[in-house]
């Protein structure tokens, strides 16, 4: 078993990057809490099995109980105020840290670059519609996944495809998503981004790619039979090569 199978794909985008940091943010906190009510728990346990009341096991019990002593925990004010409190407190730090990411994923800013993807069942089509000609799209394929029988040496299964998205790094990008049958989600872990592509609807999305490589995803959402059959290959190159790729695929007259 790999790190990459346990943990996060490495990051290749600020979003990425914004929710690995809060994940490991939160993940304090929890191990905090876990902490305290083991702790608490295993006190109350060894209490019940010496078969003793609260207020005898105190001066047992050494410096465990010793901020106890004093408090009435059948109907113990300064307790409950502590333990309504403290959760809100950290509640709040939580939430502020998590819609500020929320709202970053959600804002597109000056976007040099839109792409158009569409779900069908069982394959994506991807437009790039700035190259858009007067009645067709000028730069649009369809993308499937690549048969084992079509797989070279060190391609992965399940994952290849025929037609990548070629996207320049360092450039802000617009994903719009739709689809034409049924509910689809466009998913690339490594990007930070996974958004439903919902029929009859136009959602997007903001994206800003960071280095140089290629990424995979998957439909997300369970979208028939051949659902784990939809997977996406993201080509991030410097822009002077998308700029060459672009001329080499576009139907516009140079």
């Amino acid at each position: 078993m790999k790190a990459s199978d346990i943990f996060f794909q490495d990051s290749a985008s600020p979003i990425m990057e914004g929710i690995i940091n809060l994940h490991n943010y939160i993940f304090f906190f929890l191990i905090v809490v876990l902490v305290f009510v083991v702790f608490i728990l295993a006190s109350i346990i060894q209490v019940f099995y010496r078969k003793l009341t609260f207020p005898k096991t105190v001066h047992h019990l050494g410096w465990r109980f010793e901020v106890l002593r004093n408090i009435n925990v059948t109907h113990g004010t300064v307790l409950e105020v502590v333990w309504t409190i403290l959760p809100s407190i950290v509640l709040i730090l939580i939430a502020v840290p998590s819609f500020a990411l929320l709202y970053s994923m959600d804002e597109v800013i000056a976007p040099a670059l839109t792409l158009k993807v569409i779900g069908y069942q069982w394959y994506w089509s991807y437009q790039y519609s700035d190259y858009n000609g007067l009645d067709r799209p000028s730069l649009a394929f369809d993308s499937y996944m690549l048969d084992e029988s079509e797989l070279q040496t060190g391609d992965l299964r399940l994952l290849e495809v025929d037609n990548e998205v070629v996207l320049p790094i360092n450039t802000h990008i617009r994903i719009m998503l739709t689809a034409s049958d049924v509910l689809h989600s466009w998913a690339v872990p490594a990007l930070g981004v996974k958004t439903d592509a919902v029929p009859g609807r136009l959602n997007q999305i903001p994206l800003f790619i960071k280095r140089a490589g290629v990424f995979y995803g998957q439909c997300s959402e369970l979208c028939g039979v051949n659902h784990a059959f939809m997977p996406i290959v993201v080509k991030a190159v410097e822009p002077a090569d998308y700029l060459d790729w672009v001329l080499s695929h576009s139907k516009i007259a140079v």
